[in-house]
C-alpha cells in the first residue's frame, strides 16, 4: 500500500524546513514543490546558491517517490545530475518532479526547476529502495 504523503508535515526534513522548500501536490509519483527566493539563498554573485536549487529539486524528486513506496520501504538519492540553464535571483523557484521509473530497488525521476516561467534548471535523479527494519 502507497503511502499517504502530507504536504504540511513539518519535522519530517529538518533540513528542507530550514531551506524553505514547501509542497503544494504531492500523488500518483509526482510532485509540486516551491522555494521562495531569500537572501540567505543567494551565493557572493547575488544569485540563487545551486546547492539551493538541487535541494529543490532532490526534495521534489523524493517526494514523488515517496508517494509510491510501501509502507514497510524507505529510499536514498544514488545520484542526481543538474544542468543549470538560467540564473535567478529573486522570485519563486517551482519544481515539478516526477517518477519516470519505479522498480523494485531502483527508481529514476526527473525535476524541472522554474522561475517565472522561464526554465531554470532540470535534473535527473536515481534512488534506492529498500526495506525498512522492523522495530
Amino acid at each position: 500500500m502507497a503511502r499517504q504523503y502530507s504536504i504540511a508535515a513539518k519535522g519530517l526534513s529538518p533540513f528542507r524546513d530550514m531551506v524553505g522548500v514547501t509542497y503544494t501536490k504531492v500523488e500518483d509519483g509526482n510532485s509540486l514543490c516551491v522555494l521562495e527566493v531569500d537572501k540567505k539563498l543567494l551565493n557572493a554573485a547575488g544569485i540563487v546558491h545551486g546547492g539551493a536549487i538541487y535541494t529543490l529539486a532532490d526534495s521534489g524528486m523524493g517526494a514523488a517517490l515517496y508517494s509510491l513506496v510501501n509502507e514497510d520501504e524507505l529510499f536514498l538519492t544514488i545520484e542526481i545530475s543538474i544542468c543549470y540553464f538560467k540564473a535567478v535571483s529573486s522570485g519563486i523557484l517551482t519544481c515539478e518532479s516526477r517518477v519516470i521509473h519505479r522498480g523494485k530497488r531502483i527508481a529514476v525521476m526527473e525535476a524541472e526547476i522554474k522561475n517565472g516561467g522561464h526554465l531554470a534548471a532540470k535534473a535527473m535523479g536515481t534512488f534506492s529502495i529498500y526495506k525498512g527494519k522492523k522495530d
